[in-house]
C-alpha cells in the first residue's frame, strides 16, 4: 500500500476528490497542510487542482513559496513520485520541478468541459497502468491551461518522450504541440492539466480517471524512478 500524501493549499478545491479518489484504488492517503514541513513518510505526492493563494500574480506563483514546497522538491529530487494536476501542474512548473508554464487560455476564458486525450507515455508512476497510445475521455476546468515551452525545449520533450498526454480531437486552451501534461527527465513528477480524479467511477460519468490512482498501486510503480536517480543527475535537470 503507497502513502500518498495529497497536499492542501488555501484555495484548494480538489483536494477531497483527489483524497477519495486515491483511497479508492487502495492507497494510504492523507492530507498534508501547506505550512507543514513534514510529508508524513510519503511515498507519493498529489497536489490537486484548484486557485492556491486567489491565483494572485500567476497561477501558482505564490503557492510554489509555501513550506511544504522545499519537502516536496527533495522528496522529487530523491526520485520520489509527485503528481500535479491542474493548479498542482501549475505549481510544479514555478517550482521548476517541471519545465514550461501554463498561461491564459487561447481564447482568455475558463474552460470547463471533458476534452479527449491520448496517453503518450506509460513509464511514470501514474501511467503505468494504461496502454501507450489509448485515448480517453477527462474532465477540464481552468483559465491557465495553455502550457507554453521554447522551440528547443518543445523539440527535448518530443524526443525523450516527456509528453505525457497529448490533446486530440481539439486543442481545448492552445497548448504548445497539444500538450496536456509533461513529466520531468526521470519520470517522477508528472504535471497534468485533465482532472483523473473526477472521472473514475461510473457514478461520474466514467473511469478513464481510476487509472492513474490505480498505478501508484501496481507492482514496482516506483522502480523507473529510482533506477534514474543516480544517470548524471539528470532528474534535477527541467
Amino acid at each position: 500500500m503507497q502513502r500518498v500524501a495529497v497536499v492542501v493549499f488555501p484555495g484548494s478545491n480538489c483536494d477531497a476528490d483527489t483524497l477519495d479518489a486515491a483511497r479508492a484504488a487502495g492507497s494510504d492517503a492523507y492530507y498534508v497542510w501547506h505550512r507543514d514541513a513534514n510529508l508524513q513518510q510519503a511515498d507519493a505526492v498529489i497536489l490537486p487542482g484548484g486557485f492556491s493563494y486567489g491565483d494572485y500574480l500567476r497561477s501558482g506563483a505564490i503557492a510554489r513559496f509555501s513550506p511544504v514546497m522545499r519537502a516536496v522538491t527533495a522528496h522529487a529530487r530523491a526520485g520520489g513520485a509527485v503528481l500535479g494536476i491542474c493548479n498542482g501542474f501549475q505549481i510544479l512548473c514555478e517550482a521548476g520541478l517541471l519545465p514550461g508554464a501554463l498561461m491564459r487560455n487561447a481564447r482568455l476564458k475558463f474552460l470547463s468541459r471533458p476534452v479527449r486525450v491520448r496517453v503518450e507515455t506509460t513509464d511514470t508512476p501514474f501511467t503505468r497502468s494504461y496502454e501507450q497510445g489509448e485515448e480517453l475521455s477527462l474532465p477540464i476546468a481552468h483559465g491557465d491551461g495553455r502550457y507554453v515551452v521554447d522551440t528547443r525545449t518543445a523539440a527535448e520533450l518530443e524526443a525523450q518522450a516527456q509528453i505525457v498526454l497529448r490533446y486530440v480531437t481539439e486543442n481545448p486552451n492552445g497548448s504548445t504541440h497539444d500538450i496536456g501534461g509533461v513529466c520531468n527527465v526521470a519520470r517522477n513528477v508528472v504535471g497534468i492539466m485533465p482532472h483523473p480524479e473526477r472521472r473514475n467511477t461510473p457514478v461520474l460519468g466514467g473511469q478513464d480517471g481510476a487509472r492513474v490512482f490505480l498505478s501508484l498501486e501496481a507492482r514496482n510503480a516506483t522502480q523507473h524512478a529510482g533506477d534514474m536517480r543516480a544517470v548524471d543527475g539528470r532528474h534535477l535537470r527541467v
